[in-house]
């Protein structure tokens, strides 16, 4: 493979000249990118739609108060659709969550389907909303390379309990997919 003497050598020698010996580790590390944590704001985008896709939504500009945003890999899948968001729909907390947004990498029919079918009468005041292109969804750097299941790029499965426009509590599942650290119960 490439030894560290070969990388240094492909480099211009103005690079080298700057930080003598190996750079090797500069360019190859091991370390993921640090997701979402308490204290961030909410990414300020125009990229989520609810209902169709002429109907953009800003959270940083909805959420300015209490909130909650939830995260899922795919709508209509069975665990999103079985147990993790009725799990919020259920829950005697979810009036004192403020306003409560799942945001999918889907398209905005399939959420506005996908919260009917749910939440049939609308009662619950949960906003069903799509990230077609995955930018919130990667501004958040809760995103993972789901192409083998779902495709393409998804998100995450988290909640974010959000306080004024900031993140006060993260709750992200560890393998991407599974149902436990973001349950209603624990965000």
């Amino acid at each position: 493979m490439f030894t560290t003497r070969n990388v240094c050598r492909a480099l211009p020698r103005a690079a080298t000249a700057v930080r003598p010996g190996p750079v090797f580790f500069h360019f190859f590390h091991t370390t993921s990118r640090v997701a979402v944590k308490a204290g961030d704001s909410i990414p300020d985008l125009d990229v989520l739609v609810e209902n169709s896709p002429g109907n953009k939504v800003n959270l940083s500009k909805e959420l300015t108060g209490k909130g909650l945003i939830v995260g899922i890999p795919a709508a209509f899948s069975p665990s999103c659709s079985e147990s993790h968001i009725p799990g919020y729909l259920n829950s005697n907390q979810l009036k004192d969550a403020g306003q409560v947004f799942v945001v999918s990498v889907n398209d905005p029919f399939v959420m506005k389907a996908w919260g009917a079918t749910l939440d049939p009468n609308g009662t619950s005041g949960v906003r069903f909303l799509g990230d077609p292109t995955a930018e919130f969804t990667r501004a958040l750097d809760l995103h993972f390379d789901g192409s083998a299941m779902f495709g393409g790029d998804r998100s995450k499965r988290y909640a974010l309990v959000v306080e004024e426009g900031k993140i006060k509590e993260a709750h992200v599942e560890p393998d991407n997919t599974g149902v436990n650290a973001s349950t209603a119960d624990k965000a």
